[in-house]
Parts: C-alpha cells; sequence; structure tokens
C-alpha cells in the first residue's frame, strides 16, 4: 500500500467499460432535491467517454431523496411502504433528468431497476446482463437504481456502493469509479487525526484498507467509506479496479479517463478476462455437458469461436440458463466450460438447428449462442 506515490495511470486510462456510481449527497444536493447542474455535468462527460469509444453506465442514487421533495416530506420515514412509495414518486424525477441531460448531449439512455433477487437468480442474472450489454453495443448510457419501490429488508442492496460493485460484476466493467462527497480514503478520519496521510493507491481487498475506514460501524454519510472499500474489494474479484474520488471534481471522469491521479485508485490484482475463466475453470458443480461435432470442435478449440447449437449433437444433465457447462467432442474429451444460455430442455431442441429457426422452436431467441466465447474458457486437455 502507498499513501503518497502517483497512481497507476493505465488502470482508468485504458478503461473500456466502465461504471460510475454516484450518491444521493450529490445528486440530490445533500437532500434538497436533484441538483440540475450536477446531472447534467456528469452526463456531458459520459456522453465525451462514449464519443471517445468508451462504454459508461451511470449507477444513481437519489429517488428517495427526490420522492421525498415532491411529496413535501421533510424527514426520511422510516416505514418501508413509505420509503417505497417516496421512491416510486422519485423516480420519475430521477429517469427524466438523466434523459433530459443525455439528450442534450446527443446520448441515448435507458433506466433499469435491479434487485438483488435479480443478481441472485441464474436467468435472470443472464437477462439482466444481456440488456446492459446490447445498451451499451447500442450507444445508449444505461442509469441503474435499486427498484426501492418492490424491495424489502431481506433483498435490499443495503447501499448503492454495493450495487455498483454488483453492476461491475454484471456487465464484466474494466473500472468503477465511485463519487462522492469525500475526497477519497484517509489513513484516519482527517476531521479527528492531524497525522490522517491521504491514500493515493493501494490494492483492492487489502483488509488494512477496511481498519482505515472505521470498520463495520463506520457511518461516514449514507454507506460510509466502509461500504465503498468493500465494494472495492467485491469489484476486483472480477478484475475491475475502483477509483473513489469526490463528485465535484471539475471533469473528474475525463481526468481520471486521461490517466490523472485523483481519488485514491484501488487495484484488482487480477486481471478481468483471468478472474472470469478461472472462476469457470475451476467450477466443480457442473450440471451438463453438451457434445460437439467435428466441425464445431475446430471452431472452439482452434480458433476459439462461440458454440453454436447447430454444431451440437448431444446434451448431457440438466440444467437452467446461465448454469456451467462442459462441451465435449467425439470422444468425450472437455474441450471447454462455459455459462449455458438456454436450459438442457431447450437445448436438445435446437441440437442440428440453425439459429433462424430458434424462434420456431422456442418461441423467443435468447441468444444465437449456445455457449458465447466470452462466457467459455477453453480446457488443458482440450487444446
Amino acid at each position: 500500500m502507498t499513501s503518497s506515490s502517483t497512481p497507476g495511470s493505465t488502470a482508468l486510462r485504458d478503461a473500456r467499460r466502465i461504471v460510475v456510481k454516484v450518491g444521493s449527497s450529490l445528486v440530490t444536493n445533500e437532500g434538497r432535491g436533484l441538483d440540475e447542474n450536477a446531472i447534467g455535468e456528469w452526463c456531458r462527460q459520459l456522453a465525451t467517454l462514449v464519443r471517445d469509444g468508451r462504454e459508461v453506465v451511470m449507477v444513481s442514487s437519489g429517488a428517495i431523496a427526490e420522492g421525498m421533495k415532491r411529496l413535501g416530506w421533510r424527514t426520511r420515514p422510516h416505514e418501508i411502504h413509505e420509503l417505497q412509495a417516496a421512491a416510486a414518486v422519485g423516480q420519475m424525477g430521477l429517469a427524466q433528468m438523466y434523459e433530459t441531460k443525455l439528450r442534450e448531449n446527443g446520448m441515448g439512455s435507458a433506466q433499469v431497476l435491479l434487485t438483488h433477487a435479480d443478481l441472485a437468480d441464474r436467468e435472470r442474472y443472464l437477462n439482466a446482463r444481456s440488456t446492459l450489454v446490447t445498451l451499451l453495443a447500442l450507444g445508449v448510457v444505461p442509469v441503474i437504481n435499486e427498484n426501492d419501490t418492490v424491495v424489502n429488508d431481506e433483498i435490499k442492496f443495503g447501499d448503492n456502493d454495493t450495487l455498483g460493485a454488483l453492476v461491475a460484476n454484471l456487465v464484466e466493467a474494466d473500472a468503477l469509479v465511485i463519487l462522492t462527497d469525500q475526497k477519497g480514503l484517509y489513513t484516519a478520519d482527517p476531521r479527528k487525526d492531524p497525522d490522517a496521510r491521504f491514500v493515493h493507491e493501494a490494492a483492492a481487498g487489502d483488509p488494512a484498507l477496511e481498519a482505515m475506514a472505521g470498520g463495520a460501524g463506520s457511518s461516514i454519510g449514507r454507506g460510509g467509506m466502509i461500504t465503498k472499500i468493500l465494494a472495492a474489494k467485491r469489484a476486483a474479484g472480477s478484475g475491475a479496479s475502483t477509483v473513489i474520488a469526490w463528485g465535484r471534481e471539475p471533469d473528474a471522469l475525463l481526468r481520471l479517463a486521461r490517466g490523472e491521479p485523483i481519488g485514491t485508485l484501488l487495484l484488482a490484482q487480477t486481471a478481468k478476462h483471468q478472474a472470469r475463466k478461472r472462476w469457470m475453470a475451476d467450477h466443480l458443480q457442473l450440471r451438463g455437458a453438451v457434445t460437439v461435432d467435428a466441425g464445431a470442435a475446430a471452431k472452439v478449440r482452434g480458433e476459439g469461436k462461440s458454440l453454436l447449437p447447430i454444431g451440437m449433437t448431444n446434451v448431457e444433465g440438466e440444467f437452467s440458463r446461465g448454469d456451467v457447462i462442459a462441451v465435449r467432442d467425439a470422444q468425450g474429451v472437455e474441450l471447454a466450460r462455459g455459462l449455458a444460455n438456454y436450459s438442457s430442455a431447450e437445448a436438445r431442441l435446437l441440437c442440428r438447428k440453425p439459429s433462424a429457426e430458434f424462434e420456431r422452436l422456442l418461441g423467443y431467441v435468447a441468444e444465437p449462442e449456445m455457449v458465447h466465447r466470452d462466457n467459455m474458457v477453453l480446457m488443458p486437455g482440450g487444446r
């Protein structure tokens, strides 16, 4: 860990897919309703990043605070049904504000509301991922918030720092940027300790960081710095580095993208694709397997292509969309493993079939591939 060195400039400079999380205190100007100027500034920067060839996702708090303002409530309610009502009212304003400001900068936008259950369920996880990746490919900026209108204490993320990390995992982002009302992480609370030093760079997941942030009992702001440290640790699990920075810093997103040392950089210790592929390679609970013909085996093994159902000859086991399955050749050698886009029952219907027939056979089309190459890892024995 370092507290005085310059952050690794390439972590954000080379990031192609970025998740940006902004907190309620910034979005609502300390709870006084949506801050149009601030949101407009972030949207201008997001649009610039997209035009520069980046893909960006915005995770934004603020629905409940905006709903409270619209309802004339001066204090935050405690009853969950009142919080849900405030969120339902506030989401209208939050989505409208982002849509307006992004459109002013020539960008399309989309609202996506998520709950923990959406990411805990395999099929809903893949559906959410497919939607977001498609939006990014279309050049649209997704604006994500927790679906506060339906959550309860059992399924809440608890804070949007966690949601930001989960979204970074979901879309396989290269970086997570957490914009907050703090400059970054200090070795101690600078308001109480004059010897507190600013942490410019550290390894995400370093246990010492949690001690610096005050442990689980810390409550600096809504989620506190501890939630940001834990979010960085979670994001690092899929290879995304995290920057914690002051949200009012002029052109913070653009300067970070240029490699400027702003805020605290918490570096992931494993590269994005290595982390994902290692997880699949080490996955012990294979739910099933598909056997492929020689042509498909050559495409998968020799050319690193996705597996198409037309190349499948047999399906073994019972699995659901999102389960890890093996891909085997006619001799039973495991060539690869990856995430299934279709269930075993659907896969049996799709064997030897071109994608043009999927809708007739299933009534819908999820993906043209049985296993996409981005969700596949070659096995040593299959090379």
